[in-house]
């Protein structure tokens, strides 16, 4: 039998389990009691202008949707009845760092405006106390919004200002638009400093932001755009929601698509429409026709595309011009340089045809032709009273015709080949002398290869008539529409003649028979023009073998200068020693000639060249003609009597009242007492002056009276008795003398001797 072990023993314990039981009803007691005062709200003091809406121990204040207070007591401003009321709000106290000077509390209750329906929620959860947190100094009164504040510039997304005229129907919360898509929000507006614009704020969406760029441009899209005409009516809108609260929609034109991004600091302009933000490059043009013209209403265009329009028109103090803005598409900035031109279109109807039919549909508008890209940039221009000539870079053939008569041609007036439409009269204007007209044309480009440094052109305006009593009468005319308004005909001879310019130069007849003819021109110099002009045949033994194209002055107004055409054996009459001369009527009691001119007209006769000499197409005409002033051979001998008389040039000298020669010329002696008349005998009848012969004058008559033998009536001739005449005779025997040398001076007396009509010597004349 084992041993049993023996007992230990140890003291009794002075504690009980009954003591745990208070000790952890003291824990609890003490966490309790500091999670109720850890938990417990900071007081503060919101003054509303209204208690409407808020309701004690009801009404919360949230932030981001989760509420960090509540309304407990709600009681009127002591400061006066008209002050408000003072809401006293238990805020959570882990929001206590946020409650500054600048954090900002606002009622949210419904709402509805076009711009839409906010504060939806409360119609379920009760109005409610929003807060927005900011910086500042701890406080614990605060003074609420009558209203949401707009959305903080710290909110992630783009922040922009915008510039506009009038503000319009748009509002805060107005809806930003992209392509029709809703990217953003109006956050707020107010005036400008100056008072002249308003400032908007706005708001883009982050995931949008990157859509604005520098030339971004922003317009006014709110409501409904209606553009109608007699074309058709144009409706333009944003969208549902611009129709009703207004909205601003943007784009980035197509030529900056490449544009950088925008600074967010610097403002953009706000266009009124989308017309205005697509053109919103501004020009200045001053115009002298603006009849028809409305500023909003009428286009600018360009081959028929509209590129602008016209935003303003300020009539000058003077009403005699206007200043117009226009305001054109971006596209055409790089050609408003100069040579820029703009002119006002209008229908116009003449003889011509009619022009400028399209603004009877669209009304009157400003046309534009750019300048050459390149040029020096301009904003500013003066437009040109009617439309100009077609564009020397347009297709086809540009040329210039030099004329001394416009005619009936005007611009517009076609240009005809075969009676077939090619071409119009596209400008006229005076040449720097001013003495012809200039004439722009162009050949469309498909008829073009008609012309060549061989065409002809004439004026086919109106009716030609041509003939005579025996021939008939014909009549020509291009075409009726040349009979009204005017045209210009041409042919081409040659079938290849290469143009030497790149807008050629041609002359234009008066009409085709003109055009046609061939020879050569050349200039005679006259010294008066009486009774010539343009048109002046020049003949030949009776035959017409030129014409004198134009009559001018000469530089030193000495003298006139006839060009003219010599169409028949040029060759033969374009040489030197070709002689030309007037043909005038000669009237007279013995002697009349070239009568056939008093109802033809004068005319040149020309001599020509008797040798074969070279050619020259310049010429003197001679006063007379050769056979009147031409020197012939024969005696030439000087009379010297105390007076002329009636001797002139060309009298008869006569030997038994036979002439044998004639007065050549007369002038005075060296001391002015005398004149010396110079005669020619013909070689045949030289021999008949001797040194003893004697000169008298035989002009007029002579008488002799007496009582007893009665009258006697004595005269050379009746030739004499009119224009003068010398007498001659000679004595026989030894009074006759030597024969008489050339230049010989013999004295010319009044009157005879009856002596010397008795002198018949026998003298031998020359073979």
């Amino acid at each position: 039998m084992s041993e049993l072990p023996t007992a230990k023993t140890r003291p009794a314990s002075n504690w009980s389990a009954i003591w745990v039981l208070p000790l952890i009803a003291l824990v609890i007691g003490g966490w309790l009691g500091w999670r109720a005062y850890s938990e417990t709200g900071i007081d503060i003091q919101v003054r509303f202008e209204s208690g409407e809406g808020i309701v004690a121990n009801k009404t919360e204040v949230v932030y981001k949707g989760m509420p960090v207070g509540k309304v407990k007591t709600l009681a009127l401003d002591d400061s006066g009845p008209s002050n408000g009321v003072i809401a006293t709000v238990e805020m959570n106290k882990d929001v206590e760092q946020y409650l500054k000077t600048n954090t900002r509390f606002w009622l949210v209750k419904p709402s509805v405006t076009l711009a839409g329906i906010t504060g939806l929620e409360t119609l379920v959860s009760g109005n409610y106390i929003a807060v927005s947190p900011a910086d500042g100094e701890p406080t614990r009164k605060f003074k609420a919004l009558s209203q949401e504040p707009p959305l903080s510039d710290d909110k992630p997304g783009l922040h922009l200002t915008l510039k506009a005229d009038r503000l319009g129907s748009l509002n805060r919360g107005s809806p930003v638009f992209y392509k029709q898509i809703q990217v953003g929000q109006i956050k707020s507006y107010v005036l400008s400093e100056d008072q002249n614009t308003v400032e908007i704020k706005v708001f883009i969406e982050p995931t949008y932001a990157n859509l604005v760029r520098k030339h971004t441009r922003f317009w006014n899209a709110s409501g409904i755009s209606i553009d109608a005409n007699l074309s058709g009516v144009k409706v333009r809108s944003e969208s549902l929601a611009s129709i009703v609260a207004g909205g601003i929609a943007f784009a980035t034109p197509e030529n900056r698509k490449d544009s950088p991004p925008t600074d967010s600091s610097l403002p953009f302009r706000l266009y009124e429409d989308f017309d205005a933000a697509q053109a919103g490059i501004k020009v200045k043009v001053k115009l002298s026709d603006f009849e028809g013209l409305q500023a909003g209403r009428t286009p600018v265009m360009y081959k028929g595309i509209q590129v602008g329009s016209l935003k303003t028109l300020k009539i000058d103090p003077s009403l005699t011009s206007a200043s117009a803005e226009l305001t054109l598409d971006p596209l055409a900035e790089d050609y408003l340089v100069q040579g820029t031109q703009f002119w006002v279109v209008k229908p116009s109807i003449s003889l011509a045809g009619i022009t400028g039919l399209e603004a009877l549909v669209k009304g009157n508008y400003i046309a534009i032709r750019p300048g050459d890209k390149g040029s020096t940039p301009e904003r500013e221009f003066i437009a040109r009273p009617k439309a100009p000539p077609l564009d020397l870079r347009s297709p086809g053939l540009h040329m210039v015709l030099f004329t001394d008569n416009l005619g009936s041609l005007e611009v517009g007036s076609p240009i005809l080949y075969k009676q077939v439409k090619v071409g119009s009269v596209q400008s006229y204007q005076f040449s720097r002398t001013q003495k012809q007209l200039i004439i722009g044309v162009h050949i469309e480009k498909e008829y073009e290869n008609l012309v060549n440094a061989s065409t002809r052109f004439w004026n086919a305006s109106g009716i030609t008539l041509s003939g005579g009593l025996t021939g008939g009468i014909q009549v020509k005319s291009e075409s009726l529409q040349s009979l009204m308004a005017g045209g210009i005909a041409f042919e081409t001879p040659q079938a290849t003649a290469p143009l030497q310019k790149r807008i050629p130069r041609f002359r234009l007849f008066t009409d085709r028979d003109a055009a046609m003819q061939q020879g050569t021109s050349v200039t005679i110099k006259v010294a008066r023009a009486d009774g010539l002009s343009r048109g002046t045949p020049i003949r030949f033994k009776g035959l017409d073998v030129g014409k004198i194209e134009s009559v001018d002055l000469s530089e030193d107004l000495q003298s006139v200068l006839l060009k003219a055409r010599i169409t028949e054996v040029p060759g033969r009459i374009a040489r030197v020693g070709t002689q030309f001369w007037v043909v005038k009527p000669e009237l007279g009691l013995l002697k009349t000639a070239n009568l056939e001119t008093l109802v033809t007209g004068q005319y040149l006769e020309v001599q020509p060249a008797a040798k074969q000499q070279g050619p020259q197409t310049s010429f003197v005409a001679l006063e007379q003609a050769p056979d009147a002033v031409a020197p012939k051979a024969g005696l030439s001998l000087v009379l010297s009597a105390a007076r002329r008389g009636s001797l002139k040039e060309g009298v008869p000298v006569t030997y038994r009242e036979v002439t044998v020669g004639k007065v050549t010329g007369y002038e005075l002696g060296n001391n002015a007492d005398r004149v010396l008349v110079h005669i020619l005998i013909e070689p045949r009848y030289a021999p008949l002056v001797r040194s003893g012969s004697r000169f008298w004058n035989t002009s007029g008559f002579g008488v002799d009276f007496g009582l007893f033998k009665g009258a006697t009536l004595r005269t050379e001739s009746l030739e004499t008795l009119v224009q003068g005449g010398i007498a001659f005779a000679t004595p026989d025997g030894e009074k006759m003398g030597t024969q008489a040398r050339p230049e010989q001076t013999f004295p010319l007396f009044d009157k005879f001797e009856d002596e010397w009509l008795m002198w018949a010597p026998k003298i031998p004349l020359s073979q």
